[in-house]
């Protein structure tokens, strides 16, 4: 006789801990794992579950903190998508890293400088959105620093 493991659905309404028991579908089928194994197996679909489909309830200092930092590890594109303008970044200027949007806001043509001209590109993900705001505010305070595609960009946006 086999032993059936036991199955541990998601509860929607409970706040999750590192040490608590979760089964979830995988492709070999249901698995059940401490939501701390979780965040080493899949970190993203853990992170999609808590942000983007917020079905699962965390605590910020055991859990949600350490998974940022898995996160960072696990899936780097993922990672610096969901960040967008929050990742720290190494920036001129600054004796340490800072929030990416602080020269964005604050100091748009530098910033166009080092993120466009200066290949810095993988640093930072900009949305289209914020592509515009910062082409747009740059093609208003100094036109000639833009490449050219760039001010097709916000002409076409």
């Amino acid at each position: 006789m086999q032993e059936t493991e036991a199955i541990y659905p998601l509860d929607p309404e409970k706040i999750y801990y590192s040490r608590d028991e979760l089964t979830l579908e995988t492709a070999d089928g249901p698995k059940t794992l401490r939501l701390g194994a979780w965040l080493n197996y899949d970190p993203v679909r853990i992170h999609k579950m808590i942000v983007r489909e917020k079905t699962l309830k965390v605590d910020a200092i055991e859990v949600y903190n350490p998974l940022m930092s898995k996160l960072r590890r696990a899936d780097q594109v993922y990672y610096k998508k969901f960040m967008g303008l929050n990742v720290t970044i190494d920036f001129p200027g600054f004796a340490s890293d800072i929030l990416a949007k602080i020269p964005f806001e604050n100091d748009p043509i530098g910033f166009y400088k080092w993120w466009r001209k200066g290949k810095h590109e993988d640093k930072v993900y900009l949305s289209k959105v914020n592509q515009f705001i910062l082409f747009q505010k740059v093609s208003l305070m100094e036109p000639k620093t833009m490449l050219k595609k760039d001010l097709e960009f916000v002409r076409n946006f």
